[in-house]
């Protein structure tokens, strides 16, 4: 397995289930790529960049748009990013498109870094954009799409998930043309976007492949965390009532608790043995970067509150390859949260990738190198090849 070593293998009710130890180390990734409007996380490299990895971006503007709760958005525009061209069936239509989405507070950026490209979407990795139509939207209130910084702040209408992934919708069927989505692949909020696709439009999606997501409502750690930042940026004098001239020291601190939470425990008892060293990872995330907007991470947060693909989570028949890391203290797999849900699916595979000092627990999600073998064998599966890393 290009990922990891697999250590345990088990198949229950069509489920499997591995545990891979990853042996690759990554750069650390400071937590202004989660937070940072269209923050990449790493440097971009001068080497020649193939055909297929040469991303277009424009905007998508949609008039008078209308969220679920009524409310409108007198403009709105999505940012997107493609890599590779679609491919027509003998219908005429597009048959290998695929829908990369990103985590809370960032843009499809970063999903478009040097690792990325070469650990996923470069000649002969799982997503070749030589063959794949990849499409990676700046969420709803996030990136270079609308957003409350753009001038509304707290005026700006109130937003969920399930507005983030009707938008999305449009963008792939009105937008692009796209009837049926080859699949998915999302990471973190991402990640809950797919599963919510595969609730609200089952017929237009072929496979999803959630990484680090459950598929039950936000609750515990995971919502503690978004509130206690939510409460930092709100309780802090520097927030005056909403009248802020910038990145608030609210902001800052409900950085440092998050990048906390955010990363594995084996790495931090790793890398950070002593207070110098303790030191001098609060103070690489201390300052917000200058583009940073209290109200654009509020309302990103506070978007979650509607997540709940339950309902229609039983008729679930298409293909669901899920991924969650053992030291991902947001989601922790002692809880046997995933397991149980992706059990009651008739289509469902599940992996749990072992944590290890080279690994960022939910942060992983960032390092693709340590976890392209998994998405290798999902695609595998869903084009039905012989996979390779042995899970089927």
């Amino acid at each position: 397995m290009a990922s990891g070593i697999v250590r345990r293998l088990m198949t229950r009710h069509g489920a499997s289930t591995f545990r891979g130890r990853s042996r690759r180390s990554a750069a650390l990734v400071t937590f202004a790529v989660l937070l940072s409007a269209g923050g990449t996380g790493a440097a971009e490299s001068t080497k020649p960049v193939a055909p297929a990895l040469e991303q277009r971006e424009t905007d998508a503007t949609y008039n008078s748009y209308r969220l679920r709760s009524g409310e409108a958005i007198e403009q709105l525009r999505l940012h997107y990013a493609t890599l590779g061209s679609p491919h027509r069936n003998a219908a005429g239509e597009i048959d290998n498109a695929v829908l990369v989405l990103h985590w809370t507070g960032n843009s499809g950026a970063s999903l478009l870094t040097p690792e990325y490209k070469a650990s996923l979407f470069a000649a002969g990795k799982p997503l070749d954009a030589s063959r794949y139509y990849l499409i990676f939207p700046d969420n709803l209130g996030h990136g270079r799409s609308t957003k409350p910084s753009d001038g509304l702040r707290n005026r700006f209408p109130r937003y969920g998930y399930g507005d983030i992934v009707d938008v999305q919708h449009r963008l792939v069927t009105e937008t692009l043309g796209i009837r049926r989505l080859h699949a998915i692949l999302g990471m973190s909020m991402g990640g809950m976007n797919a599963w919510q696709w595969a609730e609200a439009y089952p017929d237009q999606v072929g496979a999803i492949m959630p990484v680090v997501a459950l598929p039950v409502p936000i609750s515990g750690r995971n919502l503690l965390w978004r509130r206690m930042a939510a409460e930092n940026i709100r309780n802090d004098p520097e927030w005056k009532a909403n009248a802020y001239t910038g990145p608030t020291r609210g902001y800052a601190v409900a950085q440092q608790f998050i990048r906390l939470m955010i990363d594995g425990v084996p790495h931090f008892q790793t890398t950070i043995p002593t207070v110098t060293a303790a030191d001098a990872f609060i103070a690489g995330i201390a300052k917000p970067t200058p583009s940073a907007d209290p109200n654009d991470i509020l309302y990103s947060l506070e978007s979650s509150q509607d997540y709940d693909p339950r309902p229609g989570f039983s008729a679930l028949r298409m293909k669901v390859f899920a991924l969650n890391f053992e030291d991902d203290e947001f989601n922790p797999d002692r809880l046997q949260i995933l397991q149980q849900a992706v059990k009651t699916l008739p289509n469902a595979r599940f992996v749990v990738q072992a944590g290890s000092p080279d690994s960022y627990g939910h942060l992983t999600m960032a390092h693709p190198a340590l976890w392209a073998g998994h998405v290798g064998a999902f695609m595998d599966w869903i084009e039905g090849r012989p996979n390779k890393a042995g899970s089927h």
